[in-house]
């Protein structure tokens, strides 16, 4: 699946099943609500605290729902993703194509 066929699905499915976009607004509160909860899980699976009873590792999911709503986001505001991320990734290429690779920290 493309970038562009998520945002069409998405998209698809809110107009089917959701009645309509939450405002941006909620949408960036539930984006920051489901950013913590990956944040939890990867601090459970990767950091020093252990899953709460009932608790599971469920980090694809986790990252799904953040995916979810950045969609969502994207296609309320009228971005189109595909585009901004080709664009971020020509960026980043000119802007550390070499300060990474000499950063000496980064050594093995």
């Amino acid at each position: 699946m493309t970038i562009k066929e998520a945002q069409r699905q998405v998209d698809e499915w809110i107009h089917q099943y959701g009645v309509r976009y939450f405002s941006e607004l909620t949408n960036m509160a539930i984006l920051t609500e489901e950013v913590g909860e990956l944040a939890r899980v990867i601090s459970r699976m990767y950091g020093d605290q252990s899953f709460k009873s009932g608790e599971k590792p469920n980090l694809g999911e986790e990252m799904a729902d953040v995916l979810w709503v950045l969609i969502c986001l994207a296609n309320q505001t009228g971005i189109d993703l595909t585009k901004e991320f080709e664009k971020n990734m020509e960026k980043k290429t000119k802007r550390d194509s070499l300060r990474h690779i000499q950063n000496p920290k980064l050594k093995a």
